[in-house]
Order: C-alpha cells, then structure tokens, then sequence
C-alpha cells in the first residue's frame, strides 16, 4: 500500500512554500459547551469541531439530505447533525469490528436493552477481568464488551495492546470513566433516532469510491492520521494519496481534517483543495493546531 508519508520522506513529495490556507479562528472550543452525544471515549473525537460542523452544513445552499461519515468512530459530527437537524439523515461507515458492533447493537432492536444493560454494570477490576476473559461470540456481547473498555483503557484506545488505566480520573481508578446513566441516556438517546441513522460495517475509503456520484450527500472525512494512527487504531493503514484523489471526485461538497504536515498540505495542494489551520486541546491539554480541507473554506471567514 502506498503511504504518502513514506513518499515525502523520500524526497519523492516536495512541500510547497506557499500553500492555500486561509486565516482561522485560533480560540480553542470548550468543549463542556457542545453536547456530549456519543457513547465512546474516542481516541481522535472530534467534539471541538462540532462549532465549526454548524457553520460548515448552515453555509450549504442546499440542505443536505444525508451525511455520510467513512470513518465514523464515535460519529459526533453525524450525531450533531441529525440531533440539530442539520440535515435528513446520516450513513456511518467503520471498519473496525469492536466499534462497528457498538453501532449495529445502538441502531438495531437491542438498543434498549444495552442501555438497560450498561446502567446496571458496576465497574471493578474483577468485574472487569470476568468480562474481558469471556469470549464475545455474538455480536451483542462483543459490542457490550467493547463500550466497557472503552471506558477502563487508557485514552479510550481499543488498539491491540491498549491497557487499562491505574489511577485514572481524580485517582478513581478504572470507574473514573465510567458513567453508566449518561450512557444509559446517550444509547437510549441515539435508539430513538435509528429511523434517521444508519450504519454501514465497511472501508470508508472502498465507501466512498462508490458513493461518489451523489447529488444529496455531503461528507465528513476524518481518518486515521499520518502520525497518530498507528497507535491509535486498530485498521490505521490508509493510502491517503488515494482518499485525497477520490475526495476530488466526490460530486457533494465534502470536508476532511487532518494533522498538521507538510505532506498532507501538499496532497491538498496537489488536488486544489483548500486548507486552513484550526486550534484544538489534546488529551494532555495542550493546544495544538489540525487542518480543515475542503474546496472552498469562505464560510470560515
């Protein structure tokens, strides 16, 4: 698979000195004021986006009617849309079996019941250690297996390899993330809205080569990054060259973030794209800055 971050290093990509980038907001989001909607913890969430996802669908001259989301994770952009009624519908797309599981257990008749379920599981490490040692055969066990670790590993990662978290929040250990009935209400939450959410287990990029052609369909493409994704993800392996070249076929309009590099401006620039810097906090609660992409950024102005 080619990587565009291999190729840059190469000398095969030569940076441009002067790419677009428009001029963005530098004040980070709070985001304690945008409403917390998924069930994830996730590892790259992009609640600090949601002001920005607003001001993106209201500047459309169309109402979309859906939203497709390829690499949907904890999906807070299409939960935003659908729940604000930013537009009709919205299609999440995961490759990733534990997430995917999560969300066809949510959008299916067993949502209820996984609330239900959720709200009565007292976290400990020997609960903890029962649950994870059983095998997870179908796929209503997989997926409430999945939201309990979610919850108890470190940064919410589900990679091979992710631990638990020892001191975790204020030094409550492995239940400092877990708040059953603020799930309980987001699971029962998004069940409610199934009508109007629908989910895809697939590749997103394979999704979005044949979904190109829509009209009514707009996109929020947020991968696994260059840098990060490795240690994040369980499918990190994206051929970004690729994404870049099928984003420039997509007939609805699109957005894309990405970290901030020199090869991801140049794949920008090389398929005419706009691009503009956008500050957000990290897990460490440092701020730092991701890129916006899309065809015309004038709505940030």
């Amino acid at each position: 698979m080619h990587d565009s971050n291999d190729a840059f290093q190469q000398g095969v990509m030569t940076p441009l000195l002067h790419p677009r980038v428009h001029a963005a907001p530098k004040r980070v989001v709070n985001v304690s004021t945008v409403p917390q909607r998924s069930p994830f913890r996730y590892p790259g969430g992009k609640t600090w986006l949601v002001p920005h996802i607003r001001l993106w669908l209201r500047s459309l001259s169309c109402r979309p009617a859906e939203l497709v989301e390829p690499f949907a994770g904890g999906a807070i952009v299409s939960l935003t849309a659908v729940f604000e009624n930013l537009v009709d519908r919205a299609t999440l797309v995961e490759l990733d079996e534990q997430v995917a599981a999560v969300w066809q257990t949510i959008l299916s008749e067993d949502g209820t019941r996984l609330a239900e379920d959720v709200a009565r599981f007292t976290v400990s490490a020997e609960a903890i250690r029962d649950l994870l040692a059983r095998s997870q055969n179908s796929l209503y066990d997989l997926a409430f297996a999945t939201l309990v670790r979610n919850r108890v590993q470190r940064g919410g990662i589900l990679a091979p390899g992710a631990s638990l978290m020892k001191s975790g929040e204020n030094g409550r250990g492995l239940a400092s993330r877990w708040y059953p009935q603020t799930l309980r209400k987001r699971i029962l939450a998004i069940a409610a809205m199934r009508e109007r959410i629908r989910f895809v287990h697939a590749d997103g990029v394979a999704y979005l080569r044949g979904h190109a052609c829509r009209r009514d369909v707009v996109y929020f493409i947020d991968p696994p990054y260059t840098v990060a994704g490795r240690r994040l993800y369980t499918h990190f392996e994206v051929d970004h060259d690729q994404l870049f070249a099928i984003a420039a076929t997509l007939v609805g309009d699109f957005l894309m973030t990405y970290d901030n590099t020199p090869e991801v401006r140049w794949l920008a620039e090389k398929h005419g794209f706009q691009t503009t810097e956008i500050a957000m906090m990290n897990t460490h609660n440092a701020t730092k800055t991701e890129l916006l992409i899309g065809r015309d950024l004038h709505w940030l102005a």
